[in-house]
């Protein structure tokens, strides 16, 4: 099996890669060479998947079984609409990392894969879309649902598009899971988002991995849900993280109204927190019924643990000091409940 990761040196890209040798198989990776290192084993091709000489470069490389693409979410439908057309007559099959935010009821309502997705041109720019006044739909969300229709153009039922919710565990570059592991440590008084039994559907990055390597050489198409059938309530998440961590805290539960009036922001202050009816609500039965496994939540809590203890430190994202409530805010608040 020869498969080309798009990405493959961080995250999720890096389990892809790490999984694939694992399996045997032959892996080309193609990045600009400026986050993450290359893995041993592969046959790392750098360049930038924006100019059209580096693509054309790259199909020279061989034929692959599959191409998994973990690099686009920063890119315009245009450009990925480039890549897909200048590798589409070397590579069989292209699995596509999506996102939820490719539906036009997210955040708001429970959603299925049969969905209905947002409408963008397969060659639109990266200003085409809008974000709206409560925060969706987003202008992420339309750019994404426009690159599913670019992979679509040049490999029709070849295509697999993979749309997480919320992926966490070893290599995290975001920082959700990590902050909620030092703030546990820390200790003390926690502000936690009510109601604690508020179940969510975080999926390991090696669950990811391991689906997206199995859609490579399987034979379905279209799209795939990937969240945690089962997740754990966000008071489990919380009690985890301060077994892991040993910290001497207890969450004091805030009720969400509490929190926007205090101007807590939701996803980001306190990660994994948003109000939103449909964010939690997603199903991926088909994507379990096409195999798709994922271990207990508390497993991903605890080898992100020993990952960040570590000295376990992604690449630097500045999406990273976007996470957290500050000390001095949280303490006010908690201060007045």
């Amino acid at each position: 099996m020869r498969i080309l990761v798009m990405g493959g040196t961080w995250f999720l890209g890096r389990h892809i890669v790490e999984g694939a040798l694992a399996r045997g198989w032959e892996v080309t990776t193609f990045n600009r060479g400026l986050s993450g290192r290359d893995i041993e084993g592969v046959e790392a091709v750098h360049g930038d998947r924006t100019r059209s000489a580096d693509l054309k470069s790259l199909a020279g490389h061989t034929p692959w079984d599959a191409a998994i693409d973990t690099s686009s979410s920063d890119l315009a439908p245009r450009d990925v609409l480039a890549a897909t057309t200048a590798l589409h007559s070397v590579v069989r099959r292209w699995v596509h990392i999506s996102t939820v935010s490719v539906y036009q009821g997210w955040p708001h309502q429970p959603l299925t894969d049969d969905s209905a997705l947002l409408e963008c041109p397969p060659d639109a720019d990266e200003s085409y879309g809008y974000t709206g006044e409560d925060g969706s739909p987003t202008q992420y969300g339309f750019q994404k649902a426009g690159g599913e229709r670019a992979v679509s153009e040049a490999f029709g039922d070849a295509a697999v598009f993979l749309r997480p919710g919320v992926i966490l565990g070893p290599g995290e570059y975001v920082g959700r899971l990590p902050w909620w592991l030092e703030r546990a440590k820390r200790g003390g008084r926690i502000l936690a988002p009510a109601p604690a039994e508020q179940r969510i559907q975080p999926v390991d990055v090696r669950d990811v991995a391991r689906f997206a390597l199995d859609q490579a050489i399987g034979s379905g198409s279209g799209g795939y849900n990937v969240t945690h059938p089962v997740g754990m309530t966000f008071s489990d998440f919380v009690e985890a993280c301060l077994t892991e961590t040993g910290g001497a805290g207890a969450p004091v539960w805030a009720d969400p109204a509490v929190l926007i009036e205090r101007g807590v922001k939701q996803w980001t202050e306190l990660p994994l927190w948003r109000t939103h009816a449909g964010v939690w609500a997603v199903d991926s039965s088909r994507a379990t019924a096409a195999g798709l496994e994922c271990r207990p939540a508390a497993d991903t809590i605890r080898d992100t643990w020993r990952w960040w203890a570590g000295d376990g430190r992604p690449v630097k994202h500045p999406r990273w000091a976007e996470h957290g409530i500050a000390p001095e805010k949280e303490a006010k608040i908690l201060a007045s409940l």
